[in-house]
């Protein structure tokens, strides 16, 4: 199977995983969308330099990944994928910063690899933790829970189709790949083919989305998608989110990692 291909299976599975009974996934979707914004708040609010100070907040994914029953290579599976775009976003902060910050072993250590360091950690933590939601929640109930916080509901919808049609986009453009590669023997794609390749693609995508909008439509589509108004919102939720949130105020406010490296320093002397 194509790369394209594997990558659309993992999203299917992943977010066929809010299907399965956890303790993660009884929990109001709502109540899992606030703390995962509080999260990224939290780990985006640090300091560029801060690396160390980031790692603390790994237990969060971890924690809930583990209530979810969300198995951890379809995480790093998924965080692999899109790192590109951060690397791609940091890979020049060692030129541009090149203040040491302090040596080790003789080796100074600049503020470009620190806030390059930064950017994948934050990265990797902001994208794990929304795979997590994901997979704990499904992609129409979350729509869903986002409209009953307040959100548009044209933007919601519009999330909805567009989530839709991606993976309409991406089935095609799987299918074509594993095309190429049969008839080409793995041999590699000239660059010069990618151009047509795709146009082809995308006017593939295009009519088939007008099919399924046709399709839509004559079963009565106006807009809207009506969904039940879900599940009321009980204790263990508002427990879950103060829960969380008290962490993450912690995590912000005390140095953990420094805390700890003092701990196990003290406990080996």
């Amino acid at each position: 199977m194509s790369s394209i291909g594997t990558a659309l299976q993992d999203f299917q599975s992943l977010e066929s995983l809010a299907t399965k009974v956890s303790m993660l996934s009884s929990l109001d979707a709502r109540a899992k969308i606030l703390v995962t914004l509080a999260f990224i708040v939290t780990v985006v609010s640090f300091d560029r330099y801060a690396v160390a100070a980031l790692l603390p907040l790994a237990l969060f994914p971890v924690i809930l990944a583990s209530l979810g029953n969300i198995p951890a290579r379809m995480i790093v599976r998924g965080v692999l994928l899109a790192s590109p775009f951060a690397v791609m976003m940091g890979m020049f902060n060692p030129l541009f910063d090149q203040n040491a910050v302090f040596a080790v072993g003789g080796l100074s250590i600049t503020g470009g690899w620190l806030s390059f360091a930064s950017i994948l950690i934050r990265f990797s933590l902001t994208v794990s933790a929304g795979l997590i939601l994901v997979a704990s929640t499904g992609f129409a109930p979350l729509c869903d829970a986002l409209r009953r916080l307040g959100v548009p509901q044209l933007f919601t919808t519009q999330l909805l189709l567009l989530h839709r049609y991606a993976l309409v986009l991406a089935d095609a453009a799987a299918g074509m790949s594993l095309a190429r590669e049969l008839r080409s023997s793995g041999k590699a794609m000239p660059l010069k083919v990618y151009g047509p390749l795709l146009g082809h693609l995308l006017l593939r995508a295009l009519q088939r989305a007008q099919r399924i909008h046709h399709a839509m439509l004559s079963r009565g589509f106006d807009g809207n998608f009506r969904r039940s108004t879900g599940a009321a919102w009980r204790s263990r939720d508002s427990l879950f989110v103060g829960t969380c949130v008290v962490g993450f105020v912690v995590a912000r406010q005390v140095d953990l990692a420094h805390l700890m490296g003092q701990m196990v320093l003290g406990l080996s002397t």
